[in-house]
Order: structure tokens, then C-alpha cells, then sequence
């Protein structure tokens, strides 16, 4: 039985467009991603979204809380909590602090705008609590629509950013042959007490609370769609029995981004990601697998 790896059918032929000249690659945008994480009782559960079946970019594909970082949110300092950003700069492997905060600001906006989930606080040692009612929807729905950048929503609220609650775990690249790519930041978190998520996103039409061994095993029969980055990430998680286990695991995770590579053996193409052997593809002349 398949498996449930993502494959866009005009993989092959964009592929072989990069490696003629035909194709150049775009530019990767920045961006960030959050495995909200919370004790199930019988070991951690991990918050993710079905992207919907009409999204041009891994529709079906069950994914993590994440999008784009916004030039806006590394203009000016923020109330920041946590590790400093040179340590968040050195970390994640960027050019300064400015970028550590869009890349940080950005991986607690998505989680916000698409899981209801806020990392942020009044104090550097308190997160806020419920954010369902009127005024903090309001809020969401502006940062979502980008009529404000996510430094001033924490500015007019008077927060903090629990940088401390986040930690990096991985990074990954869209492959050169993929039309729209990105530079993704991979972070982990606890669920703060006294929040809960909603499926707050328009892009997803579900959600799910789920052990990351279940979510694996349920892709290996083919029942659940993926991306690489995610069912590599979910992999890595299932060795953890707690959310404060994932956490402090943190630290030890290699940050080296990992971009896949295609090559042509004998006709034959050879699509890999290094490290990462279980989703290797070899690709015939006539395009079967």
C-alpha cells in the first residue's frame, strides 16, 4: 500500500525544466511553522489542520500552523520575553536580530491566526488566557486580513512575546523546482494553560488533536496525507513521552536546513532529501514510480 507522501504529478516534468536551464528558481520566502503540543495523558498529542482539497499548494495535506513571515514585524522592537534575539539569531542561523524577531513574531502570529493559540503575555512571566471573545477575534480577524502587523497588535495590547516558550526544532526548503517556495522555521510548543484551539483558519477544514506515532501510522497506510517536513518532524516527536520532554529535546535538534535534491541516473530521475532516505523517488523516463 501507498503511503500517504505528498507527490504533485508535475514533479517529474518541472524537475527536468531545472535541470535543462528551462526552469530558474525562485526566491525562498521565510516562514514559520508550530507543533502545539499537549499532554494527552498517555503521552504528548500534536495540534494539526487539513489544508482544503482547492489549495493550489498541498491540498488535503495535513500540516502545522504556519505561514509566511511579514516584513513588518522586524521594523521595531517588541516586548520580548525569552532567550534574547541574538541568541534567537545565532540559533536559528540568520543575519541579525531584525530577522530573528520577523522569523519568532511570525511562528507566534500563525499560531494564533490559524489555532486561536496566543504565546504572549501582560508580564514576561504570564500568557494570556482565553482569546475567544469579541474584542480578541477582532483582532485576529485584522492580523489575518494583514491590516496590522502582528509588533503593533502586541504593542496596542501592551504584550510580551513568550519567545521562551517556543523552541527551534528543524528547517526545511521548498525544492528549486517548486513554483512558489519557502525558508520554513519548524518550532515546538506547549498549549498554555487556560487557552484552547479552534480551527481558526481558512485555509484548513479540520483539525485534530493526535499522538504523533498515530499520525505517523496513519500516513504510512496512506490514510493521511503529507508533506516530507511534516511526516519527518512527527517522526521525531514519537521518541518523546511529554511536552517537556520534546521541549528540552529541543536544543539537540539540527538546524541545518534540508532542501531536496534531483538528479538523473540512466534516464532514470532520482528525487532525495538528505537525511531523510523514506522519501526518496525514482522516476522513470515515461513518468511512473
Amino acid at each position: 500500500m501507498a503511503n500517504g507522501q505528498w507527490y504533485p504529478p508535475e514533479w517529474p516534468d518541472r524537475i527536468r525544466a531545472l535541470a535543462s536551464g528551462e526552469l530558474t528558481p525562485a526566491t525562498p520566502r521565510r516562514a514559520a511553522t508550530v507543533m502545539l503540543l499537549r499532554d494527552g495523558g498517555s503521552g504528548p498529542e500534536v495540534h494539526m489542520l487539513r489544508r482544503r482539497a482547492s489549495m493550489a499548494f498541498a491540498g488535503g495535506a495535513y500540516a502545522y500552523p504556519g505561514g509566511g513571515v511579514d516584513p513588518r514585524d522586524d521594523d521595531h522592537l517588541v516586548r520580548w520575553a525569552g532567550p534574547t534575539r541574538a541568541w534567537w539569531a545565532a540559533r536559528l542561523s540568520v543575519d541579525d536580530e531584525a530577522a530573528a524577531q520577523a522569523i519568532v513574531c511570525a511562528a507566534v502570529r500563525e499560531t494564533y491566526e490559524e489555532a486561536g493559540v496566543l504565546l504572549a503575555g501582560p508580564t514576561p512571566e504570564t500568557v494570556v488566557g482565553d482569546t475567544t471573545s469579541e474584542d480578541w477575534e477582532a483582532d485576529r480577524e485584522a492580523l489575518v486580513a494583514r491590516d496590522v502587523s502582528f509588533a503593533d497588535f502586541l504593542d496596542r495590547r501592551g504584550l510580551f512575546l513568550r519567545s521562551d516558550l517556543l523552541a527551534a526544532w528543524a528547517r526545511w526548503i521548498t525544492p528549486e523546482f517548486e513554483p512558489k517556495r519557502y525558508d520554513t522555521f519548524f518550532f515546538v510548543a506547549a498549549l498554555p494553560a487556560g487557552q484552547r484551539t479552534r480551527n481558526a483558519s481558512t485555509e484548513a477544514d479540520r483539525t485534530v488533536w493526535i499522538r504523533p506515532a498515530e499520525a505517523a501510522a496513519r500516513y504510512d497506510e496512506g490514510e493521511l496525507l503529507m508533506m516530507p517536513p511534516t511526516i519527518a518532524t512527527l517522526r521525531a516527536l514519537s521518541a518523546y513521552g511529554s511536552p517537556s520532554e520534546a521541549l528540552g529535546a529541543a536544543g539537540a535538534q539540527d538546524m541545518a536546513p534540508v532542501l531536496a535534491q534531483a538528479r538523473l541516473e540512466g534516464g532514470e530521475l532520482v528525487l532525495s532529501w538528505p537525511g531523510h532516505g523514506e522519501f526518496t523517488k525514482r522516476i522513470a523516463p515515461d513518468g511512473a514510480r
